[in-house]
């Protein structure tokens, strides 16, 4: 089964199939800004928001994760997790610039096995390659317990639903 969005109107396909509330993730392995890998399964027993997007340099893309930053400061049960298929420096550069220290910035580059598990890699468009806008809010066993697969790519996610979730 294939997940479809918009992106700037236009339906694009997606890989896979995007998670639903229920639904455990299946782990995946990503690369975080120091260049070191992570495993989600690593984070289990914190909640998570995580996060995928198309770039951290797109103004949309940008919102999300400073928003997420603002909003859950303070929360020491909750992990923020964004992945794109940006590289690892510009997260690095992003979060200095911005003074962002609560967020896990990470790359699928490398594996590609986030986009694999969340079924958000685009497959058809002039941004095929890079993954989708979506927001999984995962409990301490890394069940979904808020799934948002963004409808129209340029567009901001339901921050307020993420939050209440938790």
């Amino acid at each position: 089964m294939s997940n479809t969005a918009r992106f700037k109107g236009t339906e694009v396909s997606l890989s896979g199939t995007f998670p639903s509330v229920g639904d455990t993730v299946k782990d995946f392995t990503v690369v975080g800004a120091d260049l070191s890998e992570i495993k989600l399964s690593s984070l289990k027993g914190k909640k998570i928001i995580l996060n995928t997007f198309p770039s951290i340099d797109t103004p949309v893309c940008a919102l999300q994760l400073k928003q997420f930053s603002q909003m859950a400061a303070g929360n020491d049960n909750v992990v923020l997790v964004f992945v794109s298929q940006d590289l690892p420096f510009a997260f690095g550069r992003f979060c200095a610039a911005e003074g962002i220290e609560n967020a896990l910035t990470t790359s699928d580059f490398r594996y590609g096995e986030a986009a694999e598990s969340l079924g958000v890699l685009i497959k058809s468009s002039v941004v095929s390659g890079l993954l989708a806008r979506s927001v999984l809010v995962l409990d301490e066993e890394q069940n979904v317990i808020h799934s948002e697969l963004v409808a129209e790519i340029t567009e901001e996610p339901d921050y307020k639903a993420a939050l209440a979730a938790i």
